[in-house]
């Protein structure tokens, strides 16, 4: 690093970069507009599976650099780099760092002026308002709201924000006090590094239970392909054995072969024949 840099900032690059290099997984995630107590509570639930380091992008882009000396292809992360962007170490698989990352995220009240990543609605039925000026309040804020038995209610259904809109200021204020938390807060994984080879988003983002159903029917079909054609295998070799004595057992009965495994049913198969010989001819 050149002289003139200031010490402070040489000592965090050399931290992040320890940290780099010691990972078996780093990620770049974006963490640009997450409150403080929703940022440590994301924090505390990935304490002991994954480290966050925040810095300056360009003490980031450094780090990135410096860690290429010693893990290559590593560098190749600062393309994702922009905005509020963080640092995240693990050692779990990328897929896993993915879930866990999503499943963090939260719902949070609007404020107004954010623009609704979803339809933003109200479902008819009871509110826990009195009756009261809060009517009018409801009503202007483009909720359905009448007095109904002595009771604040919504009267119908209602899309208050159709997706790609703007959340005006006194609608964020009731659907706040209506407890409707539409704004999903979360740190986005913008890409992973993991044996020199960078995971997107794209990628990572499956559908667990999913995925293993394909996986399980996969492996059912391979499996009743394998005894179909006879491909011997460690998992294959006894269902075959056994297919073959069963289809030994039959030819035998039908060739009325007698041995050991043949003579019980050969004698019942007989006896049967004979009783409805017996009834034939007596009718």
């Amino acid at each position: 690093m050149e002289a003139h840099v200031a010490e402070w900032k040489y000592g965090e690059v050399q931290k992040i970069k320890e940290l780099l290099t010691k990972s078996k997984v780093v990620g770049i995630v974006n963490v640009g507009g997450i409150p403080a107590p929703q940022m440590q509570q994301m924090r505390q639930s990935l304490h002991g599976s994954a480290t966050i380091r925040s810095a300056k992008n360009n003490l980031l882009l450094l780090a990135l650099d410096e860690a290429e000396k010693e893990v290559k292809g590593m560098s190749s992360l600062k393309e994702l780099i922009s905005g509020q962007s963080a640092i995240i170490t693990t050692d779990m698989n990328p897929f896993k760092l993915f879930a866990q990352l999503k499943a963090s995220r939260t719902m949070a009240p609007a404020k107004g002026g954010e623009t609704a990543a979803h339809d933003i609605d109200v479902k008819a039925g009871d509110t826990p308002f009195k009756p009261g000026p809060v009517v009018g309040e409801l009503q202007k804020a483009g909720i359905p709201a009448a007095i109904q038995e002595g009771k604040v209610v919504i009267k119908t259904d209602k899309v208050l924000v159709p997706e790609g809109e703007k959340i005006s200021k006194d609608l964020a204020q009731m659907l706040t006090r209506l407890e409707i938390f539409p704004i999903e807060i979360g740190m986005d994984l913008y890409g992973v590094f993991e044996d020199g080879t960078i995971f997107k988003p794209d990628i990572l983002d499956i559908d667990t239970d999913v995925f293993i159903g394909n996986m399980k029917a996969a492996s059912g079909n391979a499996f009743g392909l394998a005894l179909e054609i006879g491909w011997v295998s460690k998992q294959t070799i006894e269902p075959l054995i056994m297919k073959a004595r069963s289809n030994a057992l039959a030819l035998a009965l039908e060739q009325g072969i007698i041995n050991k495994e043949t003579i019980e049913n050969l004698i019942s198969k007989a006896n049967n024949q004979m009783i409805a010989l017996k009834n034939k001819t007596s009718s």
